[in-house]
This record gives structure tokens, sequence and C-alpha cells, in this order.
């Protein structure tokens, strides 16, 4: 039996009185969603171990199964596999936002949709000024790139920037858990410090200030760690010869990459709300019937609707999740509307389709609450459950799940 997981990244919410008390799931008009949870079964799962930071780095190498007190070292690692950057021993690699600060207040985390070509001119311009044998820049997508230190000490206390919108950012500056980890936070504060003073000077900047555009007035480091020890999917489970990952976030790509999946990467994705929906369905139907076993289909719309704090744009990215991705993935394998147990067009294939965790509009950041999952194969028992959604899920014949058992369940 093949295997795909469908991946909508912060799409779990809570409820909004607004919305008649819902959640965006159960608001949202989803009926692809909701056929696989109705001829298929539900739960709960806990993607953020107790004492981990709810970030998708967390999430969703548990959701894969990997036990974060083994592997977990921050994003940054994992974004360093994702573009080809290969870490030696002792090496911290930071996830480094672009930032727009103003005054004292850190006004977004994205820096107002910085195009890639736009981030990369100032990478460079960071790496002309900043660069040395102990320190470097790598160009990542848009807003989202890399800092390797040389030697770096990983024992620091970094805030993610999404946590903090219209925040004073010196109140979250780095700082040292250790003592031993001192010099590496003093010597990120100066680069935090001197990238305040070289990127609005960048005409680059200047042009986007003329345009009403948020600057990338600022660097911020954090999610730092050294390269993970994670056995491949391959390894842990034969049933999967060969497996790939879609996405367009770099995260998720490293995480694939340290898992032992290949990179499918789509034209025209984003990591946005216009991200392109049908191209990844596509991709993935097309990687199923080429040969690979496992497929990992990531979309990171709804979790950047999430931090946004906008309802209208998160309940859009759902119902494009429905319509424009999974609606797409059924009919194309013959599935849906040909009764809940037709078997695919490429064979036996199971789906399981959950978040990674919640992102409330409201919270404008991760949670670590359970989410929603279900799972659908032909021959799957029915558990009642009519919707797909937070409140339906509980209900669910799985229960509430943790650490490797819905990986395992999956698989098996």
């Amino acid at each position: 039996m093949k295997h795909l997981i469908i991946l909508g990244d912060g799409m779990a919410d809570w409820h909004v009185p607004s919305l008649d008390n819902k959640t965006l799931l159960q608001y949202a008009h989803t009926p692809a969603m909701d056929w696989l949870a109705r001829n298929g079964r539900s739960g709960m799962l806990k993607t953020i171990p107790d004492g981990f930071h709810p970030g998708s780095e967390v999430a969703n190498s548990s959701i894969l199964g990997y036990d974060q007190h083994v592997v977990y070292e921050g994003r940054g690692p994992l974004e360093a596999a994702s573009i080809g950057v290969e870490l030696e021993p002792g090496d911290l690699a930071l996830r480094c936002n672009l930032v727009c600060v103003e005054g004292d207040i850190l006004k977004n985390h994205s820096c107002g949709r910085l195009e890639t070509e736009e981030a990369d001119v100032l990478i460079q311009y960071l790496n002309e000024h900043l660069a040395n044998e102990r320190v470097h820049f790598y160009t990542g997508v848009q807003y989202r790139h890399l800092l390797v230190i040389k030697g770096g000490n990983k024992h620091l206390h970094c805030t993610p920037p999404h946590d903090i919108p219209l925040q004073p950012w010196r109140d979250y500056q780095i700082t040292a858990e250790t003592a031993e980890a001192e010099e590496t936070a003093a010597l990120l504060r100066d680069l935090v410090r001197r990238s305040q003073e070289l990127l609005p000077a960048h005409n680059l900047n200047k042009e986007r200030a003329r345009e009403g555009k948020d600057m990338a007035s600022s660097i911020w480091p954090w999610g730092g760690g050294y390269r993970p020890q994670m056995v491949p999917l391959t390894e842990r489970f034969p049933q999967i010869r060969r497996g790939a990952v879609i996405t367009a976030v770099d995260l998720i790509r490293g995480i694939g990459h340290y898992a032992g999946l290949r990179v499918i990467n789509v034209p025209g994705a984003t990591g946005l709300y216009d991200t392109n929906f049908e191209g990844k369905a596509q991709a993935a139907v097309e990687a199923l019937r080429s040969g690979d076993d496992f497929v990992y289909l990531h979309v990171e719309a709804s979790d950047e609707a999430g931090h946004d704090g906008s309802i209208p744009l998160k309940l859009q990215t759902i119902e494009d999740l429905d319509h424009r991705l999974i609606q797409p993935i059924l009919d194309e394998l013959g599935l849906m509307n040909d009764g809940p147990q037709t078997q695919s067009s490429i064979g036996p294939l199971a789906i399981a389709l959950l978040p990674d965790h919640p992102t409330p509009c409201e919270h404008r950041t991760h949670t670590a609450e359970p989410i929603p999952f279900t799972i659908y194969y032909p021959g799957i028992e029915p558990d009642g459950v009519q919707t797909f959604d937070e409140d339906a899920a509980r209900d669910g014949a799985y229960g509430t799940l943790e650490g490797d058992e819905f990986i395992k369940l999956f698989m098996n």
C-alpha cells in the first residue's frame, strides 16, 4: 500500500465568536476533507511533546515519528540541509529572518513579503560586510535565510520573530543559557546591531520605503542547532522503498532530506496564500504513479494567514486546500465520486489529513494543543465522524495519540 500525508500547516484554530463560535475548519466549506473524515477514521494527535516550543520543526518531525528528545536541533540545521549546506562538526546553523524593525518595535517577521531575488541581494550585501572565517549568511526563500557560525554554542535563548509582532524587539534579544554560550550570544547580538546599521542604508531598502513597502531592516537569528541524527524513514518502515516531500518551505525540505525523502520542487509554490495548489496536487499524484511509496505533501498557506491574524484569508486558504488540492487528488485517483471503498487508480493508497499545530488567528502564533487527523484507505471501517474539524475528531475511534503512535498506525 502507498501512503500520502496531506499537511495543512497551522490549519487548526480556536472557536471564533464572529463565526458563530465555530473553528475555521468547522466554518469553511470543505467537502473533500469531510469525505475523507466520513469514510475514514479520526482522532487527535499531540505533535508538541511537553517542554518543547510549538514550532513547525517539532510538529512535523513528530508527525513522522521522530523522538524530539533525540533529534531536536532547531530549525537552522534543517534549513541548511534544504539549501544544500553541509554542516561540519561544531557548525551552529541558525534560521535567519530578514525582518522589519521600526524604531523600538518589531513590525513584522517577514518584511512585507520580501521576494527571494530582493533578499539575495541583501544577503550578499551582509556577507560583504559581516562575514568572516566564522560567520556566513546563505540565501534561502523570501524572508527565510540561514546563518552559520563555526564553533558556535547552541545553548541560546532566541525568540522566534513570528511570536512577537508589534513588540519591543530589545526585550527579546538573544541571551546565553550557559556561561559557555555567552560568547556566541554576544556575537549574534552584535551581528543584529550591525545589520540594523547596514540594511536601511541599502538602495533596495530605500526604494522599498519610497514605494511604501516594509524595509528588511534587520536580521533575526533563531532556531539554532547542530546537524541532527535522524534515521531515514526507509530504514524504519520497509514499506517505503522510495519517498518524496513536496513543500515550498526550506524547513520541511530539510526534515525531508534527513528523513531520506527526495525533494520535489513545484513551480509557483511560494509558501504563501498564492501558492500553486494545483501544481502540488499534480506533483503528488505523479510521484505516487512514478514509484514513490510515500509522499509528504505540505502546504504552508494557512499558517501564514494565522500569523497575519486574518480570519477571511485563513478561511480562503483552508477552502483552497480543499477545492484546489485535495479534491483534484481524489478526482485524479478515481476516489470520492465512486464510493468510499473504491481502490485508487494507482492501487491501494492510504491518505492521512492533518495540520501540524494550531495557528489561531486571535493569537497570531503557534500553540501546542493536539490537532485533528483523519486516515482513509479502501476497506477501513468508518467511525461515524462526519466532518474534518477539531471537535468532530475528538469523538473519533483513534482517541488521542502522541509520540510515534500516529506514524506507526498510518504505516501499518
